[in-house]
């Protein structure tokens, strides 16, 4: 994990990540849908790009690129990752789920062959396995049955996490396009709007052109 401390001093946000970093519950949550037709498209091609992992490779592209999503939260100093990766559920056939890693890499050839193991890995081994000592991660889920509109997270009571949450929903079609809905979750202090916004432009271009 690598990475610097910010300087305080001179990051422009210093006074909202001091209002915001205090709160009970700091963090907020954005719903909405982006559309992912070609990569619906390439995905049902013969050996196609997976849509699961086309999308998580995707937001992990966009996520890295905008600095507040790297950013986390230590004691009451800020941490700028370099690169940050996945945490995703993972379904098994008994209906239990368990916790996979995806590490982002930029060739996505290579990211969707090691997310394809992980898959598999995290299917045949029980339990959940969560890496408590990570925070160079999104964690994300999946949910494929059904549209969502809005979204609250099963949080525990810590005043030092500072990891963003991404959820994919159940896709679906309006006006002869594809779209997929997404929860964004993010911590006030350190990240707004704006860069939801940021990332959102992102996601959306790089669904629109998705890796083949």
């Amino acid at each position: 994990m690598t990475g610097r401390y910010l300087d305080l001093e001179s990051w422009p946000r210093r006074t909202l990540f001091e209002f915001f970093r205090v709160y009970d519950q700091p963090f907020f949550n954005i719903c909405t849908d982006v559309k992912v037709s070609e990569l619906y498209r390439r995905s049902r091609e013969p050996g196609g790009t997976s849509f699961f992992l086309g999308t998580l490779y995707a937001s992990l592209r966009a996520a890295n690129e905008v600095e507040e999503f790297r950013l986390r939260l230590r004691g009451e100093r800020v941490w700028r990752h370099d690169r940050i990766h996945g945490n995703c559920t993972v379904l098994r056939e008994d209906e239990s789920f368990g916790f996979g890693y995806f590490e982002f890499t930029p060739d996505y050839r290579t990211f969707e062959a090691n997310g394809r193991r992980e898959i598999e890995r995290v299917r045949r081994v029980p339990g959940v396995e969560p890496q408590a000592d990570r925070d160079d991660l999104i964690h994300y889920s999946v949910l494929p049955w059904f549209r969502f509109t809005s979204f609250t997270h099963a949080r525990r009571s810590d005043a030092q996490d500072s990891i963003p949450k991404i959820v994919f929903g159940k896709h679906f079609e309006r006006e002869a396009e594809r779209w997929l809905p997404i929860s964004i979750e993010v911590h006030h202090a350190l990240a707004d709007g704006l860069h939801v916004g940021q990332f959102l432009d992102r996601l959306g271009a790089y669904l629109a052109e998705p890796p083949s």
